[in-house]
């Protein structure tokens, strides 16, 4: 996907996220969760760690459906374990929500745990 795309969704602010279920085909309640750009790539992490449910099932099944800026995409899940990344992806949280109370939950050890990378496939 280009990179106009991405960053068109993190513009909008607007990411639902939806991994598949078990069966691999149905997804779940989609999830209104924040979003940021990082070297090209889109991010996003749990606010409730690794004990929500979107994120249990992103990890399991390592695809999904996202809607953002008014489309929808298949996409790939990983979980991101790498420091350095880590620490990237707070700094483009700080940034980005630096006016927002729900701030720094999203860069607590528990919640940078919990962060996943989206690759987007294409566009349904």
């Amino acid at each position: 996907m280009t990179t106009d795309i991405l960053k068109e969704i993190d513009q909008k602010n607007d990411l639902h996220i939806a991994p598949y279920k078990s069966d691999g085909k149905t997804t779940g309640t989609p999830t209104w969760i924040w979003e940021v750009l990082v070297n090209g790539n889109l991010y996003v992490r749990a606010y409730n760690g690794k004990t929500s449910r979107w994120y249990q099932s992103a990890l399991a099944q390592k695809a999904g459906i996202i809607k953002a800026a008014g489309k929808s995409f298949k996409v790939d899940f990983q979980a991101i374990v790498d420091p350095a990344l880590l620490s990237k992806i707070d700094e483009a949280y700080e940034y980005k929500y630096a006016s927002s109370p729900y701030l720094y939950p999203m860069v607590s050890p528990r919640t940078k745990a919990a962060t996943v990378l989206i690759t987007l496939k294409e566009e349904i």
